[in-house]
């Protein structure tokens, strides 16, 4: 005999507009989240005149949002948890509330009766033979409304995916069941331009395999999945499940081999895209949904290995606090599951907490690096929960630094046109050195293309990159970790020291006429510098520049100087350059053989103690 659940919930099985009818006027009505929110259901409530000064609250919705209307301003006020993009208007015109709150917490206020729900409306799966529906792709914190609200009402609807992990409740404690026919909302994220490309390129190289990962909503976090088809072993632990995590899936790049909680399952909160997607999570049992307040739970993010976080920003200040709910005084979004996350993946062995944004808004003309946030905007994540900011421009690791750090990190990967002017007010509220140099002409971008990770004759790997501003510290502490005998050689004289003032013109580099590059290793204490390698020039037309090395005792007679100058070299040609120079003293053998065994056709001389070598690009021996 097959299963006829429309035959055992009869009595419970009703029109739209009569259930509706059921909820009396000053009733706290709670609506159900994102693509599941139900559609049927929130026409009927507004059409019921009898509903009356009621309040509705919510997180996230697509679809319609009638009550928002100002036509409507008498009968309803809402509250919102996230302001999704249908009712926007209405909250920045007044006629809707926000609740700024962790996205983990506000399961706890149903719970506690704090926020005392009298109606939740909500869209599930038929029943099944246990008596059991599934809330499909939206269980964030539905499943809590629904846990706790005096009166719930059902669309249930057989478009509706069953999922798994926490997403069931008992039938029995619907009171009334509509039946919905309407296909699910379909989420389309927005397209990617280059800007966002260019971001989704920076945070996948730091995403390392093995990791787990969180996306949150919008191009950006969509754009770094497009880059992660190179990487291994990755898992997910997300609020949103959308389209772009299927081809991982299925090529395997996605298989959650490495996660210590719901290890081999990929785990989120709701789901938002496509048929497809709603097809592909149906009965997956290598799917799984839970409530927010066990997804977005720091303790439980931390547990997991390399967890990355990705959220994104409107704008953020010199200091590294972090604006993302609100445009000055006008509330655009929501506090949502950002902080829960960032201070999750700070708990995470090897975790990385990142904050991502374009370096520009309203067509270029203002910088979303700022020297203060606006006026009237809320800070979401504190300077010190900010680890990790990054834009087109590159990644600024702020985490541990001071201040002056801090500045100078935020104004490198500004967009270069505000750079200068961004330096200038850092200066004002004393945030940087008096005499810190700008940026040249605050047009340079910083040339990620020539950034290179490559093994060197010793079978260690490196990164090797140009310098920039901020790397003035590192300089200074790689000068001071030298030998007598390793400064001598590089200077020719023996400073005593690396003040400020003399590291300066090291880091801040005119990238079209000169360069300079440097060797990053990962160390106990963090990724250090232990080499630099420059070369310079007296005009940007000259093809010849003079070529310098530095590098820590430690690692020298390691191939890191042959190393550093064929990267040099490959920059060099692209910049019309064809011949370098160099002067070397005689008792620095090191650097005598990394030229001798460069492959180039050496021109030698020997003058006043110091050999003078000079060879072209294209004289090969």
């Amino acid at each position: 005999m097959g299963f006829d659940w429309r035959e055992i919930y009869s009595k419970k099985i009703v029109s739209a507009a009569e259930a509706v009818s059921h909820i009396k006027t000053g009733s706290r009505i709670f609506i159900g989240t994102g693509c599941a929110a139900p559609q049927l259901l929130i026409e009927a409530l507004v059409s019921q005149s009898a509903v009356d000064d009621a309040l509705i609250c919510h997180l996230l919705t697509m679809g319609v949002a009638p009550y928002a209307h100002d036509k409507f301003q008498n009968r309803f006020r809402f509250n919102s948890f996230f302001i999704s993009p249908n009712v926007r208007e209405a909250v920045q015109q007044g006629l809707g509330d926000y609740t700024p709150i962790f996205l983990s917490d506000i399961p706890k206020l149903f719970e506690s009766g704090r926020i005392p729900l009298d109606v939740t409306l909500i869209q599930t799966t038929p029943p099944n033979e246990n008596g059991m529906v599934s809330l499909g792709i939206s269980v964030d914190i539905v499943k809590s409304a629904a846990e706790n609200a005096t009166l719930v009402i059902a669309e249930v609807n057989p478009n509706m995916p069953w999922t798994n992990g926490d997403t069931q409740i008992p039938a029995d404690c619907i009171d009334f069941m509509v039946l919905g026919t309407r296909p699910l909302i379909e989420f389309e994220p927005p397209v990617p331009d280059d800007v966002v490309r260019a971001i989704g390129r920076h945070i996948a190289s730091m995403i390392e395999d093995g990791s787990t990962i969180e996306v949150g909503i919008g191009a950006i976090p969509q754009s770094i999945l497009s880059n992660l088809s190179g990487k291994k072993n990755l898992g997910i632990h997300t609020e949103m499940f959308t389209d772009s995590l299927i081809p991982l899936i299925e090529s395997g790049v996605i298989n959650n081999s490495k996660k210590v909680l719901n290890p081999y399952k990929t785990a989120a909160s709701f789901i938002m895209g496509s048929k497809r997607l709603y097809e592909y999570v149906n009965q997956n049992p290598n799917v799984e949904l839970y409530p927010s307040d066990y997804i977005n739970d720091p303790f439980i993010i931390g547990r997991q290995p390399k967890m990355v976080a990705i959220n994104t920003a409107l704008e953020v200040d010199l200091t590294g606090q972090v604006c993302a709910d609100s445009l000055g005084c006008r509330f655009y979004s929501g506090i949502g599951g950002q902080v829960d996350f960032i201070r999750g993946a700070a708990r995470s062995p090897g975790g990385k907490p990142i904050i991502a944004l374009p370096s520009t808004a309203r067509g270029g003309t203002v910088s979303r690096i700022v020297p203060t946030l606006s006026n009237g905007a809320g800070v979401v994540t504190t300077r010190g929960d900010v680890h990790y900011v990054v834009t087109e421009y590159g990644v600024a690791d702020l985490h541990g630094k001071c201040i002056r750090e801090r500045a100078l990190e935020l104004i490198n990967i500004a967009h270069p046109k505000f750079r200068a002017e961004l330096l200038r007010e850092a200066k004002k509220m004393h945030y940087v050195y008096d005499d810190q140099v700008e940026p040249y002409g605050g047009y340079l971008a910083y040339p990620s293309d020539v950034e290179r990770c490559i093994i060197i004759a010793d079978g260690t790997e490196v990164l090797i990159r140009p310098v920039k501003p901020t790397d003035e510290d590192e300089i200074r502490e790689l000068f001071y970790s030298l030998s007598e005998q390793s400064v001598y050689h590089r200077f020719f004289s023996r400073p005593k020291g690396m003040p400020h003032r003399s590291a300066m013109p090291y880091v801040n580099i005119d990238y079209e006429k000169d360069m300079a590059v440097v060797a990053i290793s990962p160390e106990a204490s963090g990724d250090k510098i232990v080499s630099i390698g420059n070369y310079f020039r007296t005009n940007k037309e000259d093809k010849v520049a003079e070529v310098a090395f530095l590098v820590r005792d430690d690692w020298q007679n390691r191939g890191m100087g042959k190393a550093l100058l064929a990267q040099l070299i490959d920059i060099a040609k692209t910049r019309g350059i064809r011949e370098f120079v160099a002067s070397v003293l005689p008792t620095n053998k090191a650097m005598l053989s990394v030229f001798h065994t460069s492959g180039y056709k050496l021109r030698i001389r020997f003058e006043e103690g110091v050999y003078s070598i000079a060879f072209n690009f294209d004289d090969r021996e």
